[in-house]
């Protein structure tokens, strides 16, 4: 009999070593490596692995058919959104997200529509089939085509796979599926990776368009190895707050569409229903003349979005002030402070500082930079933004304002939500339609912070 082989597998980022170590070299995350047996490739493994397609043969371009890519839009729209525009068969997704945050309940709402066109395959193997039905009749879903199957084997998956023939599968989630052919526990490393290759595998032979659902880990990444995010063709991660009722369904990668496209929902009582106008939705609670409040006109991936942006600034009561963002990047929020205090002349050493982005958000562009500043000057100085004006531009360390891109699609947006002017930065130029509001040039940050004063 032939000695067991093992090997130790970091459960962070899949590197493996020959003997045990505290921290990862390739990762540099300590107590991660966890002894794994290497097994051997089995008969029926190697007769699956030939059987894929027969011998490959090279194909010219022009003569290879992709008729069968043809995109299926489904319900709701913001999930066409954020897939670019619909379905494409036989493509595996990958949705992410906290504990909690609706991953069950937008799937298997999207489920139910799926099963309009199609057999649908639900396997779950974190809930029972009857906690499955409980939330269908919570959500007002008959099931109608719609297959539910609550099991954690992967070889006992395929068969039930082959059996149905479903066009569409779901598998809730990833990290519960295990192959006995391994002896490592269900979520490591070499599982989740058999096991998304296997789905990868079956989704691209039978055109089965494929949606995984996978945990997070406490820094909000897909847990289990950075390789299960390079075998899915997209990529998802439904984000929001806890005590905020907006989801935000963010795209990171996507082989079929644009990256970093959003979706919007509002959570309820009957499950996740679409926004299908954000920018209203997120002003609606809005004071227009209260101080340290200015609007952001962002872009998310294709789709313009209007944010609320509130900054306070507060004598400090110790010897180091404090600086707090939510929303946005903290060192973006540092950068902006400290252009402010030199360029513009504002006084914030001894100030506490607070910026916030109303509805849960994350603004990442720096075209939101003249927005930050407008709300901490609004705050710093005790005088209103203009209830009318929008603010769009990049700030740089020497205080001018640089150039953004997609300015004519902000403009319409913020024009379509009553808005009448936006500051800009002056080296933008719009020569291709009529501006719908009044434009406001401005060069740098201390004109432009001259020009948002308003009157109650």
């Amino acid at each position: 009999m032939s000695k067991t082989k093992t090997r130790y597998v970091c459960q962070s980022c899949g590197d493996d070593q020959p003997k045990w170590l505290g921290r990862c070299p390739n990762c540099g995350e300590w107590n991660t490596l966890v002894e794994t047996i290497v097994a051997q490739p089995s008969n029926s493994t190697t007769a699956r692995s030939q059987n894929l397609g027969g011998r490959s043969v090279p194909v010219a371009l022009p003569d290879v058919p992709a008729d069968s890519y043809q995109r299926l839009e489904i319900a709701p729209s913001e999930f066409n959104r954020v897939l670019g525009g619909g379905l494409v068969p036989g493509s595996l997704i990958l949705i992410g997200g906290d504990p909690g945050i609706g991953k069950s309940t937008l799937l298997l709402q999207t489920s139910a529509n799926l099963a309009k066109h199609g057999q649908v395959l639900y396997i779950s193997g974190e809930e029972s089939a009857q906690q499955i039905k409980l939330r269908a009749n919570r959500l007002n879903i008959s099931g109608e085509n719609l297959l539910v199957l609550t099991e954690t084997s992967l070889n006992v998956i395929m068969e039930h796979i082959q059996q149905t023939a479903p066009k569409f599968l779901v598998v809730d989630s990833i990290q519960t599926v295990y192959m006995e052919e391994l002896s490592s526990a269900a979520g490591s490393v070499s599982q989740v990776r058999e096991g998304a290759a296997r789905f990868q595998e079956i989704a691209k032979r039978q055109q089965i368009a494929t949606f995984l659902i996978g945990h997070v880990t406490k820094t909000g990444s897909i847990a289990g190895p950075r390789v299960l995010e390079h075998i899915v063709d997209t990529v998802l991660y439904l984000e929001g707050e806890r005590f905020h009722t907006y989801r935000l369904l963010r795209s990171v990668k996507n082989r079929f569409g644009a990256t970093n496209e959003i979706g919007v929902f509002e959570m309820s009582d009957v499950g996740l229903s679409e926004v299908l106008n954000p920018s209203a939705a997120l002003l609606a609670e809005r004071l227009p003349y209260a101080t340290g409040s200015a609007i952001a006109v962002t872009m998310e991936g294709t789709r313009p979005l209007l944010v609320e942006v509130q900054a306070l600034c507060s004598t400090t009561s110790f010897g180091n002030p404090r600086r707090t963002a939510n929303g946005v990047d903290f060192n973006r929020l540092l950068l902006i402070v400290a252009v402010l205090t030199k360029r513009v002349g504002l006084q914030m050493a001894d100030q506490d500082v607070f910026v916030n982005v109303i509805g849960g958000l994350q603004i990442d562009e720096p075209a939101s930079d003249l927005a930050v500043a407008a709300a901490l000057t609004s705050s710093f100085r005790n005088q209103p933004v203009a209830a009318d004006l929008a603010l769009v531009g990049e700030v740089g360390l020497s205080g001018e304002l640089r150039a953004i891109g997609h300015l004519e699609t902000r403009l319409k947006e913020a024009a379509k939500l009553g808005f009448k002017r936006c500051i800009m930065p002056a080296s933008n130029q719009v020569k291709h339609f009529k501006p719908p509001l009044e434009l406001l040039p401005a060069r740098s940050l201390s004109e432009a912070l001259e020009m948002m004063v308003g009157k109650e």
